[in-house]
């Protein structure tokens, strides 16, 4: 199996770095959480653009459930992946879909902390906060999601992520911020809330750290932290400009193309 993994990660990690797509990966790699794991790790240290942050994914408590699993997954997040608010991104495809989440930026000694991390404490370590929107999608060529490996094998399916303004972290009711992502093209809007992201962001951003204190994860400099969607995954039913708004956290921009 090892041999196996060495294999797909190099395709998946070239399939990364070139924007490019390969055949669907075994579905033993998917079914089995710890086998797509194994994946995911793999094939990042393979990838040449550098680790800005992390992304928290399967958030939402009702697919956990559904999937039968105890807890969601984490994926890195590269340098190439991240734009700023306005920007424009292609998408192929494979993108399935397009979501609005909460963004933290975190000081990297909060990995070298000793202390419980909580609702009431881990403000210390956020420098700033604000609205993001995530392009997602495989780089393989198959549909649909049927399980957390799906999302997990494939560097947890992000394609970019569209960030906005920079805010300075305040304490915020993060379980019951309201959020709406709007199509200028096609009149499409969805709302959604803060709550369903583990409960609260926050929830979501402590689970992440703890996972990396477990795994040691280490990384030398202050680093992103992607919570999960407030609004599920929307399907683009048209191109176009794309605005997301958070409340207390301002709005982000993108157009797909």
């Amino acid at each position: 199996m090892n041999n196996e993994i060495n294999v797909l990660s190099k395709k998946l990690a070239k399939a990364f770095n070139n924007d490019t797509l390969i055949a669907p990966l075994p579905k033993k790699y998917c079914k089995n959480t710890k086998n797509a794991n194994k994946l995911r790790i793999a094939a990042e240290k393979l990838i040449k653009s550098p680790i800005i942050g992390f992304k928290a994914g399967a958030t939402g408590k009702a697919m956990l459930k559904k999937w039968k699993e105890k807890e969601p997954f984490y994926a890195a997040i590269f340098k190439k992946n991240l734009l700023k608010s306005n920007a424009k991104v292609k998408c192929s495809k494979n993108t399935f879909g397009i979501e609005l989440e909460v963004y933290y930026t975190i000081k990297k000694n909060i990995l070298q902390s000793k202390s419980r991390l909580t609702e009431n404490n881990i403000g210390h370590y956020i420098e700033s906060m604000g609205s993001c929107i995530e392009l997602v999608g495989y780089r393989q060529r198959k549909k649909g999601v049927t399980c957390l490996g799906d999302l997990t094998a494939d560097f947890g399916c992000n394609v970019k992520f569209i960030i906005g303004k920079k805010l300075k972290y305040k304490k915020l009711k993060f379980n019951s911020l309201s959020s709406q992502l709007f199509n200028k093209k096609s009149k499409q809007m969805v709302n959604g809330n803060t709550k369903v992201v583990y409960d609260s962001p926050l929830k979501s951003l402590i689970w992440l750290i703890n996972k990396l204190k477990k795994d040691e994860i280490n990384i030398n400099k202050n680093f992103y932290v992607f919570t999960g969607s407030t609004v599920g995954v929307v399907p683009i039913l048209k191109k176009g400009l794309f605005e997301g708004q958070i409340k207390s956290l301002g709005r982000v921009k993108a157009t797909i193309s």
